[in-house]
């Protein structure tokens, strides 16, 4: 006799690996090997959240945003911090009107303002604004949360942290191996070791670098000159490459789920809180 979803559900949220639990006799059995195991993880994630409150007390969230922050500051590249709130006109400047299927997942404040679903719209403008001041190349980048009505699926995430990075003015024959550049910073600031890139072309994206970790997505990139940079005035070659921070974290960790490293209030850096 298996375990029931119920208590499979339980023991995934407190940590236990549910992959390999035998069958059982009885019921009896089954659940008193179910009350032996929940006792059990409970002991480890008490004493984990005591080892957090004297040693560690900074979630590995914001641990991981500060130590890839610092890795791009000293890669050269500029940290801006811009608004959540967008305006409808952002998200059309990028395309995304009635008939693009992101329109529907957006967490929308009124007529005319929502809530980011991206970073790019953003540092689309603050860059061109940066470019007509400082020299190429010029490398900036965002870590901030985006918003967007997902499937709640045990890679995404309502509100999530992204990563968007861009490098104005790299030379045109360097662009891809740029791109992979730039990855490999991340991937290592994130000490994820296995993962492999793929390259693509596409009418609407162009020519476009994935970071792959098995057959999850990590990262996606885009390189320019772009179709959508008439839009914001920009005219230079570049490349940019996006990353979920918790996506990163649930690779790196072990998760099998994104929800208890995202932000929460039934996780606790990744402990679940409910321990009656």
């Amino acid at each position: 006799m298996k375990m029931t979803q119920s208590q499979l559900q339980r023991l995934g949220e407190l940590g236990c690996s549910v992959d390999s639990l035998a069958d059982y006799p009885s019921a009896k059995d089954r659940d008193e090997a179910f009350r032996t195991l929940e006792k059990a993880q409970l002991k480890v994630n008490r004493k984990k959240l005591e080892t957090y409150r004297a040693t560690v007390k900074q979630p590995k969230l914001l641990e991981l945003q500060e130590t890839i922050a610092a890795c791009l500051r000293d890669k050269g590249f500029i940290q801006v911090a811009t608004p959540t709130i967008i305006s409808k006109k952002f998200l059309e400047q990028m395309t995304i009107d009635k008939d693009h299927k992101l329109l529907n997942q957006v967490f929308w404040l009124d007529n005319n303002k929502c809530l980011r679903p991206m970073l790019a719209p953003n540092l689309y403008e603050i860059s061109r604004n940066l470019l007509n001041i400082l020299h190429k190349p010029l490398g900036v980048f965002e870590i901030g949360s985006c918003f967007r009505k997902e499937s709640q699926g045990s890679n995404h995430l309502n509100e999530f942290t992204m990563l968007n990075l861009v490098e104005w003015g790299t030379p045109l024959e360097s662009r891809v191996d740029r791109t992979k550049e730039m990855a490999q910073w991340i991937m290592e600031a994130a000490e994820i070791e296995e993962y492999s890139f793929e390259t693509d072309e596409s009418v609407v994206y162009g020519l476009t670098v994935d970071v792959l970790y098995k057959n999850i997505e990590v990262a996606s990139s885009s390189i320019g000159p772009h179709p959508l940079d008439e839009a914001w005035g920009i005219h230079d070659s570049w490349v940019g490459i996006g990353f979920g921070i918790e996506r990163l974290l649930m690779i790196r960790d072990e998760y099998s789920s994104i929800h208890p490293v995202g932000r929460s209030i039934s996780y606790f850096d990744g402990i679940r809180l409910n321990m009656k």
